[in-house]
Protein backbone atom coordinates (compact mmCIF):
# COMPACT_ATOMS: atom_id res chain seq x y z
CA UNK A 1 0.00 0.00 0.00
CA UNK A 2 2.33 2.70 0.80
CA UNK A 3 4.58 1.71 -2.65
CA UNK A 4 0.88 2.62 -4.58
CA UNK A 5 0.85 6.88 -2.78
CA UNK A 6 3.99 7.73 -4.63
CA UNK A 7 2.58 6.30 -8.06
CA UNK A 8 -0.50 7.28 -7.09
CA UNK A 9 0.46 11.10 -6.82
CA UNK A 10 2.22 10.59 -9.89
CA UNK A 11 -0.53 9.44 -11.71
CA UNK A 12 -2.84 12.22 -10.31
CA UNK A 13 -0.36 14.41 -11.81
CA UNK A 14 -0.71 13.15 -15.43
CA UNK A 15 -4.42 13.08 -14.80
CA UNK A 16 -4.29 16.84 -14.51
CA UNK A 17 -3.78 17.56 -17.69
CA UNK A 18 -7.25 15.65 -19.24
CA UNK A 19 -9.29 17.46 -16.61
CA UNK A 20 -8.05 20.71 -17.96
CA UNK A 21 -9.09 19.78 -21.36
CA UNK A 22 -12.69 18.24 -19.94
CA UNK A 23 -12.99 21.73 -18.19
CA UNK A 24 -11.98 23.33 -21.56
CA UNK A 25 -14.88 21.25 -23.38
CA UNK A 26 -17.29 21.89 -20.58
CA UNK A 27 -16.95 25.55 -21.24
CA UNK A 28 -17.38 24.98 -24.91
CA UNK A 29 -20.78 23.31 -24.52
CA UNK A 30 -21.53 26.19 -22.35
CA UNK A 31 -21.18 28.58 -25.30
CA UNK A 32 -22.60 26.07 -27.88
CA UNK A 33 -25.85 25.49 -25.45
CA UNK A 34 -26.18 29.36 -25.25
CA UNK A 35 -25.98 29.86 -29.00
CA UNK A 36 -28.75 27.01 -29.47
CA UNK A 37 -30.98 28.28 -27.13
CA UNK A 38 -30.68 32.13 -29.00
CA UNK A 39 -31.63 30.15 -32.33
CA UNK A 40 -34.15 28.32 -30.93
CA UNK A 41 -35.82 31.74 -29.37
CA UNK A 42 -35.53 33.27 -32.78
CA UNK A 43 -37.26 30.08 -34.80
CA UNK A 44 -40.15 30.84 -32.60
CA UNK A 45 -40.10 34.22 -32.98
CA UNK A 46 -39.82 34.13 -36.88
CA UNK A 47 -42.60 31.11 -36.88
CA UNK A 48 -44.76 33.69 -34.66
CA UNK A 49 -44.37 37.10 -37.21
CA UNK A 50 -44.29 34.71 -40.49
CA UNK A 51 -47.77 33.69 -39.08
CA UNK A 52 -49.14 37.13 -38.55
CA UNK A 53 -47.79 38.28 -41.97
CA UNK A 54 -50.28 39.33 -44.92
CA UNK A 55 -47.22 40.31 -47.66
CA UNK A 56 -46.43 37.80 -48.63
CA UNK A 57 -42.43 39.24 -49.76
CA UNK A 58 -42.16 39.50 -45.66
CA UNK A 59 -43.34 35.65 -45.51
CA UNK A 60 -40.90 34.18 -48.27
CA UNK A 61 -38.24 36.18 -45.96
CA UNK A 62 -38.93 34.90 -43.05
CA UNK A 63 -39.61 31.11 -44.90
CA UNK A 64 -35.90 31.54 -46.06
CA UNK A 65 -34.40 32.94 -42.24
CA UNK A 66 -36.34 29.99 -40.47
CA UNK A 67 -34.51 27.43 -42.95
CA UNK A 68 -31.65 28.92 -42.34
CA UNK A 69 -32.09 29.21 -38.63
CA UNK A 70 -32.97 25.37 -38.68
CA UNK A 71 -29.56 24.54 -41.17
CA UNK A 72 -27.91 26.35 -37.90
CA UNK A 73 -30.03 23.82 -35.44
CA UNK A 74 -28.79 21.40 -37.06
CA UNK A 75 -25.01 22.24 -37.11
CA UNK A 76 -25.00 22.76 -33.26
CA UNK A 77 -26.98 20.27 -32.46
CA UNK A 78 -23.88 17.48 -34.35
CA UNK A 79 -21.19 20.33 -32.85
CA UNK A 80 -22.70 19.42 -29.04
CA UNK A 81 -22.87 15.68 -29.73
CA UNK A 82 -19.02 15.55 -31.08
CA UNK A 83 -17.98 18.02 -28.18
CA UNK A 84 -19.97 15.65 -25.74
CA UNK A 85 -18.44 12.44 -27.22
CA UNK A 86 -15.20 14.26 -26.84
CA UNK A 87 -15.79 14.89 -22.73
CA UNK A 88 -16.94 11.66 -22.79
CA UNK A 89 -13.26 10.45 -24.67
CA UNK A 90 -11.64 12.53 -21.87
CA UNK A 91 -13.37 11.06 -19.18
CA UNK A 92 -12.23 7.35 -20.46
CA UNK A 93 -8.61 8.26 -20.64
CA UNK A 94 -8.70 9.65 -17.17
CA UNK A 95 -10.21 6.13 -16.08
CA UNK A 96 -8.02 4.27 -18.05
CA UNK A 97 -5.13 5.97 -16.50
CA UNK A 98 -6.49 4.91 -12.96
CA UNK A 99 -7.62 1.57 -13.91
CA UNK A 100 -4.02 0.51 -15.50
CA UNK A 101 -2.42 1.97 -12.17
CA UNK A 102 -4.39 0.36 -9.75
CA UNK A 103 -5.10 -2.66 -11.23
CA UNK A 104 -1.15 -2.87 -12.00
CA UNK A 105 -2.10 -3.31 -16.36
CA UNK A 106 -0.55 -1.94 -19.16
CA UNK A 107 -3.45 0.54 -20.87
CA UNK A 108 -0.87 2.76 -22.88
CA UNK A 109 -2.41 1.61 -26.24
CA UNK A 110 -5.98 2.28 -24.63
CA UNK A 111 -5.09 5.61 -23.00
CA UNK A 112 -3.56 6.77 -26.51
CA UNK A 113 -6.28 5.47 -28.37
CA UNK A 114 -8.88 7.07 -25.98
CA UNK A 115 -7.14 10.53 -26.65
CA UNK A 116 -6.67 10.57 -30.07
CA UNK A 117 -10.58 9.84 -30.97
CA UNK A 118 -11.15 12.90 -28.11
CA UNK A 119 -8.61 15.31 -30.30
CA UNK A 120 -10.53 13.82 -33.71
CA UNK A 121 -13.94 14.42 -32.05
CA UNK A 122 -13.32 18.16 -30.14
CA UNK A 123 -11.59 18.78 -34.22
CA UNK A 124 -15.38 17.67 -35.69
CA UNK A 125 -16.71 19.82 -33.01
CA UNK A 126 -14.88 22.81 -33.71
CA UNK A 127 -15.41 22.42 -37.67
CA UNK A 128 -19.28 22.26 -37.42
CA UNK A 129 -19.06 24.73 -34.81
CA UNK A 130 -17.32 27.15 -37.42
CA UNK A 131 -19.82 26.14 -39.98
CA UNK A 132 -22.45 27.14 -37.84
CA UNK A 133 -20.98 30.78 -37.19
CA UNK A 134 -20.68 31.01 -41.18
CA UNK A 135 -24.17 29.99 -41.61
CA UNK A 136 -25.21 32.41 -39.17
CA UNK A 137 -23.13 35.31 -40.66
CA UNK A 138 -24.73 34.50 -44.11
CA UNK A 139 -28.50 34.59 -42.67
CA UNK A 140 -27.28 38.12 -41.20
CA UNK A 141 -26.51 39.03 -44.86
CA UNK A 142 -29.63 37.51 -45.76
CA UNK A 143 -31.61 39.52 -44.16
CA UNK A 144 -30.11 42.85 -44.35
CA UNK A 145 -30.29 42.39 -48.63
CA UNK A 146 -33.88 41.69 -48.36
CA UNK A 147 -35.25 45.01 -46.00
Amino acid sequence: MEALIPSLSTLIEIAVAPVFLLAGIAGFLNVMSGRLGRITDRVRSAEKEMHSQTESEQSARLRREIILLWRRVKLINWSIGFCTASAVMVCGVIMSLFAGELWQVKLNVLVVTLFILTMLLLISALTLFLAEVKLATATIRVIRTIK
